[in-house]
């Protein structure tokens, strides 16, 4: 939607205003700043013109308007310029990824960064099957028929899993089938590996033959395990904050926001869908196409290791927010993220 400079003035300093304030904007309000210099009843006739095509409306008989989600979408897309952070505050966010090396505890942290800063609800996507690189497995034998196996995929997250077994392990056999393991199927999705091995555990070759089939079955059911019991999940932090938050402070908002935090099924649907987006992706009320998020904003940013995006970031707070800053906040966050993820010792 294309506005002249007049409507599209009026509207920015409409929803700036009304996101400060918390109250319907009126024309004599606006005619006010410095930065509109028109007359009362000119505001109000473009005003109209922004009501006629969506863009505000009145909440009840006042003479304020507040923005619509329209509104909300052509301001979000074209009238804001999300702030370079200070040198000082992405000191102040590097430091807080600094000395943790674990990627499930920074990829926690992260969550709990979000909310802090941005006094709303954090999100955080753990990474599934289908980006989930495999790194490497290790045997240890723990005696004749148990084994301990250890997963370690490219994000750095580490699996463990006790197999046993009535034929026994070699401590050779084990070396040898892990080797192979490591060499064939480095770098492939778990999905990948486990569809790959269970292919070649078919095929009747001279170089399976070599090893020993039934460290190459354990390795078998280390990948399955992992793929069946490792699927996305959302790391959630802060939603208590939500309670203070006026907009959101009617009990069945609540009670709707809530219950989606705990199946956390929509947020993993719409999260996903950021994944595929280049930068930072502005889900606002309706558009998620979630009745539970009808009065809330996500704001959403995937995150990567060594390039490779495995998951997504975000917020969730009410659709008057300050979006330059949380845009700015998630945007920051999911690239720190990524750097502390990528520059982890292997």
């Amino acid at each position: 939607m294309s506005l002249d400079n007049r409507a599209e003035n009026v509207l920015k300093n409409l929803v700036e205003t009304y996101i400060e304030e918390g109250q319907p904007v009126g024309s004599r309000t606006l005619s006010k700043l410095p930065e509109l210099g028109v007359s009362s009843a000119t505001v109000r006739n473009v005003m109209a013109d922004l009501e006629e095509l969506g863009l505000i409306t009145a909440p009840h008989t006042s003479a304020g308007r507040i923005p619509t989600v329209q509104g909300y979408r052509l301001f979000v897309d074209s009238m804001i310029r999300a702030t370079e952070p200070t040198k000082e505050a992405v000191s102040e966010l590097t430091h807080r990824f600094e000395g943790e090396s674990d990627p499930e505890k920074l990829i926690a942290h992260a969550s709990d960064v979000l909310s802090e800063l941005t006094q709303f609800a954090g999100m955080v996507v753990l990474p599934n099957q289908s980006v989930t690189r495999f790194h490497q497995l290790e045997f240890m034998r723990l005696s004749k028929t148990r084994v301990l196996a250890i997963l370690v995929t490219e994000d750095g997250r580490v699996q463990n899993r006790v197999l046993s077994s009535a034929e026994g392990f070699s401590e050779s056999e084990l070396v040898q089938a892990a080797n192979f393991f490591n060499h064939r199927y480095k770098g492939n999705t778990l999905q990948d590996v486990r569809r790959l091995l269970i292919q070649d555990m078919q095929t009747d070759n001279d170089e399976m033959h070599r090893i020993n089939q039934s460290a190459m079955q354990a390795a078998t059911q280390v990948i399955s395990e992992e793929d069946e019991n490792s699927q996305s999940d959302v790391v959630v932090s802060g939603e208590q904050k939500l309670l203070g938050v006026p907009d959101l402070c009617q009990i069945q908002t609540l009670q709707k926001l809530f219950d989606a935090f705990k199946t956390k099924r929509d947020l993993l649907d719409l999260l996903d869908r950021s994944m595929k987006a280049e930068g930072v992706s502005v889900f606002i009320g309706e558009e998620s196409g979630f009745s539970a998020l009808g009065e809330c904003s996500v704001i959403a940013s995937p995150y990567a290791v060594d390039g490779k995006v495995i998951g997504t970031l975000g917020v969730i707070g009410p659709t008057r927010m300050d979006y330059d800053s949380v845009i700015s906040v998630v945007d920051i966050t999911s690239k720190l993220l990524s750097q502390a993820l990528s520059s982890r010792p292997s």
